[in-house]
């Protein structure tokens, strides 16, 4: 009986020491010192050298992130789930970086003819070797998972085009008001997405043409674009009649280039 007993205490113990900490509070402790804001709030600077001297701390915490088993995360809560992987494909974001940082312009420059930076398996999570192509689409956006478009504004991808990543954590409490967030803030920035009243044409991210069809599902009320742009046409456009446009639809939408230059903060 004593045995049995001793047993259970060092399970117990054991789960208690290596529970993971769905606060995210290392990774939180890392963006609050090394994101700034910029643009009104609606974007963002990362500051590299300031986590290359934090190198440590952020592999604590990367190493917490490889930990988790498959199987313990199979038993957390979808918006647990979810946090966790948008936190892991942003801090892994930063890692590969940090490999090469200064000494590159932009996340692309860590790839090659044969094979992207998103393609590259350098790190453990839920047991296996994977990319953060895997993390956001094998993962994140696995069909019948999660079925949320707003993560496209959540995933930060090192890039000036790129939404912005956030001073803190995303966690399951405030994933819901995050994600709403995270979205506004793209769309209020004009230099990444903007109205022209005169010529009734909505100039936005590419990243509405890469996953247009994210947004066409039906998934958490988005049915379409012109429905997604009405939806937020307070932050789009700058005047209530502009505003009233974006919400009747029908408008030319343009694209705009993206900008692949490292967002780095400019010092």
């Amino acid at each position: 009986m004593k045995k049995m007993l001793a047993i259970l205490i060092l399970i117990l113990m054991s789960s208690t020491v290596f529970a993971f900490d769905h606060r995210h509070a290392n990774w939180e402790a890392l963006l609050k010192q090394h994101v700034v804001l910029i643009a009104n709030g609606n974007a963002s600077q990362v500051d590299y050298a300031g986590f290359k001297s934090d190198r440590a701390a952020l592999k604590q915490y990367l190493d917490a992130l490889s930990a988790v088993s498959e199987a313990d995360y199979r038993r957390w809560s979808k918006p647990q789930q979810l946090a966790f992987l948008i936190n892991a494909y942003n801090a892994f974001t930063v890692e590969l970086i940090l490999t090469h940082y200064p000494n590159l312009k932009s996340i692309k420059d860590l790839g090659s003819v044969f094979q992207s930076p998103w393609k590259k398996a350098f790190f453990t999570l839920l047991g296996q070797e994977r990319s953060l192509d895997d993390v956001e689409h094998g993962l994140i956006r696995a069909p019948g998972v999660f079925n949320e478009p707003r993560i496209h504004a959540a995933v930060n991808c090192a890039s000036i085009g790129c939404p912005m990543l956030r001073q803190e954590a995303f966690t399951a409490d405030l994933l819901e008001s995050q994600l709403e967030d995270n979205l506004r803030r793209f769309l209020s920035d004009h230099s990444r997405n903007r109205f022209d009243a005169a010529n009734k044409t909505l100039s936005v991210s590419s990243i509405f043409d890469w996953y247009k069809g994210d947004f066409e599902k039906g998934h958490q009320g988005f049915t379409s674009l012109d429905a997604t742009f009405a939806r937020y046409a307070d932050a789009l456009g700058d005047t209530q009649q502009a505003q009233e446009a974006i919400r009747s639809g029908g408008l030319k939408i343009r694209y705009l280039d993206y900008d692949w230059a490292l967002n780095a903060q400019r010092r």
